[in-house]
């Protein structure tokens, strides 16, 4: 690893939508060659929540064909599961040990999910962001994507690094946030106060990079605005307009100003087909890369087992330094 690093990592929910493709996915592509970028699959996170299997692995593979059909180059970035590299659940454990009860049940985020799963408040829902701090540490990350929502985690991560850095001397790199200035988010197609997420219980709230689309057209012509038919941008006042304005811009290549010259006086039916009609052509190559990934799993295993190879020998790395500080006992 020669430049700076810059690492994230998704749980395998099943699909990737165009909040995460505006918001993430197309900023990583900029990154790769100014970067060492490692993208994990964050499968492991995702057992906080009971998954069925079968169900889980197909999920799983087809959420790390999507990465590929986005244009994420295997060859450019490390792209892996993270259940491949033990080292993760190594050094989460090592980290549990430099972190208190307190900062877990401080967390914003498991107050949320504790509220929303109590019937199963488990060990891994509280002590998810020391585990997410093993994923960044590890590969000594300098910039990590993320969003508001997950500033906190960012936030912890740094703490267990220089908690750990000041009792053993410098071992891990103390991250920083990587946070986009345009397309940062996408909001939902139903609730434009709320961000667009793959766990909306409402199906029209969010579109899927691989939707088909007829589909897509449907959710856009359903997308909730207001009632003066003015496509202008304003995201106080007019905030389901001005979400799909954003939309529009980032998939067709369109600026705000633009829109609004564009659109004045055809009103809301016209503008919302055409912003539909955006998207559909600009995720056509990734649809069909998809398609003719997931038909190939054979190549699919294979670019996660190179990519798991060259993330466990940078993590291989880290690890034997944080052993070595700790006291552990070499077999070598």
């Amino acid at each position: 690893m020669n430049k700076p690093v810059v690492y994230s990592g998704i749980q395998p929910t099943g699909i990737i939508t165009i909040g995460n493709y505006i918001g993430a996915i197309t900023n990583w592509l900029k990154l790769a060659d100014d970067y060492d970028c490692i993208y994990g699959i964050a499968d492991l996170h995702a057992l906080t929540v009971r998954q069925v299997p079968s169900e889980y692995r197909q999920r799983a593979l087809s959420f790390f064909a999507q990465y590929l059909a986005c244009g994420l180059d295997p060859e450019k970035n490390i792209l892996y599961f993270q259940s491949h590299v033990h080292e993760h659940a190594e050094l989460s454990w090592i980290l549990n040990c430099f972190t208190y009860i307190g900062e877990m049940q401080r967390m914003t985020q498991f107050k949320d999910k504790a509220l929303k799963h109590q019937d199963n408040i488990n060990m891994g829902l509280l002590d998810y962001p020391v585990l997410m701090a093993a994923d960044i540490l590890l590969y000594q990350t300098a910039l990590v994507p993320v969003g508001a929502d997950q500033k906190q985690h960012l936030e912890i991560t740094r703490d267990i690094a220089v908690r750990f850095n000041n009792l053993y001397s410098p071992t891990f790199t103390v991250p920083e946030a990587y946070i986009p200035k345009q397309g940062a988010r996408v909001f939902s197609l139903q609730d434009p106060t709320a961000k667009m997420s793959k766990s909306d219980p409402d199906p029209n709230a969010a579109v899927s990079i691989i939707e088909d689309p007829d589909s897509i057209m449907r959710k856009f012509k359903r997308a909730v605005t207001d009632s003066d038919a003015e496509v202008r941008f304003d995201p106080e006042s007019k905030p389901g307009v001005s979400n799909l304005m954003t939309i529009m811009s980032e998939m067709g290549g369109m600026p705000i100003e633009e829109i609004e010259k564009n659109y004045s006086g055809k009103g809301y039916a016209v503008f919302k087909s055409a912003c539909a009609e955006a998207v559909i052509e600009h995720l056509k190559p990734v649809r069909e890369r998809y398609a003719a990934l997931t038909g190939d799993k054979e190549y699919l295993m294979r670019i996660a087992g190179e990519g798991a190879a060259r993330a466990s020998a940078i993590a291989g790395r880290t690890m034997a330094k944080v052993r070595r500080k700790v006291g552990l006992v070499s077999l070598k």
